[in-house]
């Protein structure tokens, strides 16, 4: 047998690279910004970082409405898939929550998830929970408080 062997587990995973070092604490501060004027202060991070679709995720989160809220989600999973693909992700294999920086990539697409039930898309709501436990079969994690029917 001169072929190599492959001994690796499953598909591969992906970790999408962190944030910028200046845009995780420009999304900290914002996040800590009094109630008031946060949702403001999150906007002004993903203007200037509209690729990172952790500070879409934070966005969402704070969203003044559902239809609001579902849109963040849906810009912060295609800047997702956009930053997956840069990282060599071809359509299939894990992108796990354990990684840290793929937290805001699936909090986005569980928010998308989320927010498809709440305007009574159940077709993309399926889709959104199918394509998370395929992404990570551990899901939903266990670490994470669960509010309104998405992750906080």
């Amino acid at each position: 047998m001169s072929d190599p062997v492959d001994l690796t587990l499953g598909p591969p995973d992906t970790v999408l690279e962190p944030p910028h070092a200046v845009a995780a604490e420009r999304l900290q501060a914002a996040l800590d910004a009094p109630a008031e004027g946060r949702r403001d202060a999150v906007a002004d991070v993903v203007r200037a970082f509209p690729d990172w679709c952790g500070a879409w995720a934070a966005l969402g989160g704070l969203a003044r409405d559902d239809v609001e809220a579902y849109a963040c989600y849906r810009v912060g999973y295609h800047r997702g898939l956009d930053a997956l693909r840069r990282s060599g992700w071809r359509g299939s294999g894990y992108v796990r929550w354990a990684h840290q920086s793929n937290r805001g990539f699936l909090r986005c697409l569980d928010g998308l998830r989320a927010m498809a039930a709440v305007i009574g898309e159940p077709a993309e709501e399926q889709r959104c929970d199918l394509f998370l436990h395929q992404l990570d079969p551990t899901w939903p994690p266990a670490d994470v408080e669960v509010t309104g029917g998405s992750l906080r």
